[in-house]
């Protein structure tokens, strides 16, 4: 190996404690740091009602893409030959940076051309609020590359007093346009900015032009322009600085924004107004200012409908306080598996008082796992659940607090399991393009009926096979909560021999295997939606998968679909070995056990997918520019190479061994002219590389700083630009193994494969409960009616919705929650007003929304 790079010879030691996004609080002697974090979750649902083709093929084959401004984040699967496209594509992301507008775009999918974009919705940030949690259908707006725009503008204005050569006296307009920030980026890289700068008025239009500044979205300009305020002969100075009152109301500075399209026509960037008469009273204005869209940008002529899309959002924004405020939140959380009943818990509570309980259940479950207490308080949850349920075969079929907290325990918990398990093959499957259709309506010219009857069952019996044989990477989580609900089942039927097996099998293969199937891409066991044919065949082999699982469980005679070609291919499976395969797996799943080891340790694949690298040199004439890798992650190592689908044997994987990582930090964008960089740092060379988005970024720094941590040797300063043309771009020094010269940011979880920040699930608890607390008091009030009444209830009342079995005990619960949550809002209050206070309006944090046409 070769000698340790300029990083590497910094000294080293862990990580000092501090957090990317976190603001400094010092409204005290301490100062505390409160972090102010932005998460984004929900789903894509459908289209309709498309503008269709002009001619005999009116079919479109349509995209959905979630943008934060004009940064895609985040695209749907094609639905082919459809104006009503079905996404239900369920999204969630934090949010690493600032934004003004959450964007859905439609896309018309060209194979030729460059994509169409069909409409869009654009929903303010400060509007997210008022579509929280619930489905929404939304007109499509036309898409009019002059009202996209996104970025702001820092000027400074000043009126200065004038004489000319002839002797009078006229006033001259000083414009100094400083910089812009956030920019949009121009076919995926940073564009070439240049602004015009015009004083405009009833009859003049005077403009002037920086100069284009290359490869960069925060341009700094740093120019000034002048432009005389011309006065009529009759002109009489009133005051100083001071413009006649009808000159001022008619005057107005526009700064537009361009790209240099060099060759090809410049692509309009946004623009500000800003009347002269905010100089009214000052000498000088200095202010940042949001990029706005162009005159009519936004409106256009009458258009035909063209469309909807139907959406659930939830943007949540929460302001994380030091840990020591959330201490009595936390404690009275993890006593609820405890509390006898269940009902009266304060994480039940949570579930009954919510809008909706997926908005309960994520912060709940993360939080419990953390200490090891989701297992007694899911089990006490499902064995509610189990009183009212009736019929054996209906057993953890709905959508309770139960399911929902054992859904987002297997998601967390299992991503491992289902790569180990179902990846390779779901991989073949992906790449072999057999077709596999059987129902005969959905054949095409030359298909033949029973050659994809054998593809499909060859898939179906290699995947099952795996399952069935994958109880030793089960996680012991998932086993230890398998096991409970095995023996609640049985004591709650205990004359349904089968109830032990569907108990379990409802969860591990309807709502494990089966979905993960279907969607390997939300799992990210694929790293591209899969095409149209290839999710069909999915969909074939997770239909027969569950069936599988369930009917073997449960011993039946015949299978449950509903489709007869499905029925005709299921009994190629009713068989005793599959019975059998189904029980002993559901057995060895569902047992308290302890797993022996395997002997081999296998790595745990944490994250995959497409950037851009810097290439390292490393031969003489070896060009160092940036070229597209697919890169892995597991938790031995970081490798890259070329797409996975055009590697051959001769080319070479580039390996860097996790334990050689000494640190993961952002780069600044000044270095190479290109957003959305970070540096992994090892004992050779740093390793630049460029995500495609901030959200993308973001979770890729997250993960190689999570699996590196605890490393020896983790450097404590490190260089936050690049080492060019023989010095480093931030601190100057020409020694490529200079000490580096900013800390290296926060230690995080050590835990690798479950990254969970208590303080942060805590604040989201604390909010939710602050959302509902007209509901907790209503819940609070019923308590207090069946207390004093206990009479057979006639008509339904306020708390007919709510479970409450023990009033005294739920009365005293709610009574601490209430009053916990009172002491948080204190600190939250303060921070709030201190936030609001310093972030003056005008300032780079509180930028003016300028003037629209």
């Amino acid at each position: 190996m070769a000698a340790a790079a300029p990083a590497a010879a910094a000294a080293s030691s862990e990580a000092p404690e501090a957090t990317a996004t976190a603001e400094t609080e010092a409204g005290d002697e301490d100062s505390r740091e409160v972090r102010v974090l932005q998460s984004l979750r929900g789903k894509i649902c459908e289209a309709k009602n498309l503008l269709p083709y002009l001619g005999p093929n009116k079919m479109r084959d349509c995209f959905c893409t979630i943008n934060l401004d004009q940064e895609e984040v985040y695209r749907t699967q094609v639905v082919e030959k459809s104006l009503s496209p079905f996404f239900s594509e369920e999204f969630y992301f934090e949010i690493p940076r600032t934004f003004q507008y959450l964007s859905f775009y439609v896309y018309d999918k060209n194979v030729l051309q460059r994509d169409l974009r069909i409409g869009k919705v654009a929903i303010k940030k400060e509007d997210l609020c008022n579509h929280s949690g619930k489905e929404t259908w939304f007109s499509l707006q036309p898409v009019d590359s002059n009202s996209e725009v996104q970025g702001k503008v820092h000027l400074e204005l000043k009126l200065n007093e004038l004489i000319t050569e002839n002797g009078t006296v006229c006033q001259q307009l000083v414009v100094h346009i400083i910089a812009c920030h956030g920019l949009p980026l121009i076919n995926g890289q940073s564009c070439d900015p240049y602004a015009t700068v015009s004083v405009v008025g009833p009859s003049r239009n005077d403009q002037k032009k920086t100069k284009v500044k290359k490869k960069t979205s925060n341009p700094q300009f740093n120019e000034i322009f002048y432009f005389e305020v011309t006065r009529s002969s009759s002109y009489t100075r009133k005051s100083q600085f001071q413009v006649e009152e009808e000159d001022i109301e008619k005057l107005e500075i526009r700064i537009d924004l361009w790209n240099n399209g060099n060759l090809v026509q410049d692509i309009f960037l946004g623009e500000i107004k800003v009347p002269v008469n905010v100089l009214r009273n000052d000498s000088s204005h200095q202010a940042w200012y949001l990029l706005q869209p162009r005159d009519n940008g936004n409106k256009s002529s009458k258009t035909d409908d063209l469309g909807s899309l139907r959406l659930n959002i939830c943007y949540t924004e929460d302001y994380v306080l030091p840990s020591e405020y959330y201490g009595p939140l936390k404690t009275l959380l993890l006593k609820s598996p405890d509390v006898q009943p269940i009902s009266a818990s304060a994480a039940y509570i949570l579930g009954e008082i919510c809008r909706d309980k997926n908005d309960a259940v994520l912060p709940l479950v993360r939080l419990l796992l953390h200490h090891d207490k989701l297992v007694p308080f899911a089990t006490a949850v499902a064995e509610l659940d189990l009183k009212d349920t009736q019929d054996a075969n209906t057993i953890f079929r709905g959508n309770s607090l139960a399911t929902r907290c054992l859904d987002e325990m297997m998601k967390i918990v299992g991503g491992h399991y289902l790569k180990v398990t179902l990846k390779p093959i779901l991989d073949e499957i992906c790449e072999s393009s057999k077709s596999c259709e059987i129902d005969p309506i959905k054949l095409k010219e030359g298909d033949n009926v029973e050659n994809n009857k054998e593809n499909l069952r060859y898939y179906v019996d290699k995947l099952f096979s795996t399952i069935v044989k994958s109880s030793m990477s089960c996680p012991t989580v998932m086993c230890d909560t398998f096991y409970s609900l095995r023996q609640m089942a049985t004591q709650r039927f205990p004359n349904d021999p089968h109830v032990q097996y569907s108990a379990v099998s409802s969860f591990v293969f309807l709502r494990f295997f089966a979905v993960a199937v279907v969607s390997p891409h939300t799992f990210h066991l694929r790293p591209h939606h899969p095409d149209a044919q290839t999710i069909r065949t999915l969909t074939l082999i997770s239909k027969t998968i569950q069936t599988l699982g369930s009917w073997g469980s449960l011993s039946k005679s015949k299978s449950s679909f509903k489709e007869t070609f499905m029925c005709e291919f299921f009994k190629m499976f009713q068989e005793e070995g599959y019975i059998i395969a189904v029980k002993k797996f559901l057995d060895e799943i569902s047992s308290t056990e302890t797993k022996e080891s395997s002997g081999t340790s296998e790595p745990v694949h944490l994250k995959e997918g497409e950037m851009y690298k810097r290439a390292q040199g490393r031969t003489r004439i070896g060009k160092k520019n940036f070229k597209k890798r697919w890169f892995c992650l597991t938790s031995r190592e970081l490798t890259y190479h070329k797409q996975p689908e055009f590697i051959e044997r001769k080319d070479a994987i580039y390996t860097i061994p996790v334990k050689n990582i000494l640190a993961v930090e952002k780069l600044e964008e000044s270095s190479f002219n290109k957003k959305n960089m970070f540096q992994v740092i090892h004992m050779e060379k740093p390793l630049y590389v460029q995500a495609n988005n901030c959200v993308e970024a973001n979770e890729w720094i997250d993960v190689l700083c999570r699996v590196s941590r605890c490393n020896q040797n983790r450097l404590s300063l490190y260089h936050p630009s690049a080492y060019l043309n023989g010095n480093w771009l931030c601190c100057l020094e020409t020694s490529e193994s200079a000490l580096g010269c900013k800390p290296c940011t926060a230690g995080v979880p050590a835990d690798i494969q479950i990254d969970i920040d208590e303080d942060r699930e805590t604040e989201r608890i604390y909010s939710l409960f602050t959302l509902s607390l007209l509901k907790l008091q209503k819940m609070e009030e019923a308590c207090g009616t069946i207390a004093v009444y206990q009479g057979p209830q006639k008509e339904p009342d306020d708390y007919s919705n709510f479970v409450i079995e023990d009033s005294v005990t739920t009365f005293k619960t709610i009574q601490q929650i209430k009053s916990i949550i009172e002491k948080l809002d204190e600190p939250h209050e303060k921070y709030r007003k201190k936030r609001s206070s310093s972030a003056k309006y005008g300032s780079e944090e509180n930028p003016i929304v300028g003037k629209t046409s």
